[in-house]
């Protein structure tokens, strides 16, 4: 049987020739499960994948120009958290209130006389911790006494202020120092906010032994 082909021209047969070429290209990519067209499967696949991540990274870059804002944030309310925690602190620090009230009396020459605790007085986010005071020196000293207390960095009220004769309220029982003029009773208020403790809650009138040259 003779070879149709051989019959056509060299042109003709090459045309034939690049038509069969084109077809079994075309088979192998278009025809399903063949190994051209798994690899250009495999290749639409990374390429949607890596469209995808980059998204997720564009996604993610927002994230962490967001994160460094959150941080700054987070540590300027941490410092206003520490701030807020010495104003007014979680536990009661009796001992820690005690050392700062003396301090400014020293500062102001003024003698504290005595510390009386008062019953802890449970509000809607902290308790009232508070203290009848005893005072005396010259008078624009327990001023100065009353300015720097106001200073202090854990928040004190005074209040119930009043002034007495030194040489009344004594009663002879210390010796006042030389140029005391007035002194004050008063009840100074501190506050905390972790709950009280009712067993150790200071009792209503429980009194401080009374101290000699000035230390409660």
């Amino acid at each position: 049987m003779e070879n149709p082909l051989r019959d056509m021209s060299v042109i003709v047969q090459a045309l034939v020739a690049a038509a069969l070429a084109v077809v079994i290209v075309l088979i192998g990519v278009y025809l399903p499960f063949s190994p051209v067209a798994q690899e250009r499967s495999a290749v639409d696949k990374a390429v949607d994948q890596r469209k995808a991540l980059s998204d997720e990274v564009t996604q993610l870059q927002v994230y962490k120009q967001r994160y460094g804002e959150l941080k700054q944030q987070m540590d300027a309310l941490s410092k206003q958290l520490e701030t807020l925690k010495a104003i007014v602190p979680e536990e009661k620090e009796v001992d820690e209130f005690i050392r700062l009230v003396q301090g400014a009396a020293a500062a102001s020459n003024v003698t504290i006389r005595r510390f009386t605790a008062q019953a802890v007085v449970p509000r809607e986010y902290h308790y009232d911790m508070p203290f009848e005071m005893q005072a005396d020196g010259p008078y624009f000293s327990l001023l100065d006494f009353f300015g720097r207390m106001s200073r202090l960095s854990r928040i004190i009220n005074v209040g119930d202020l009043k002034f007495e004769d030194p040489e009344k309220a004594s009663g002879a029982k210390y010796p006042l120092r030389p140029g005391t003029t007035v002194s004050a009773i008063f009840t100074a208020t501190t506050f905390f906010t972790k709950p009280a403790d009712a067993s150790t809650a200071p009792a209503t009138g429980a009194k401080t032994q009374p101290a000699a040259a000035g230390k409660p």
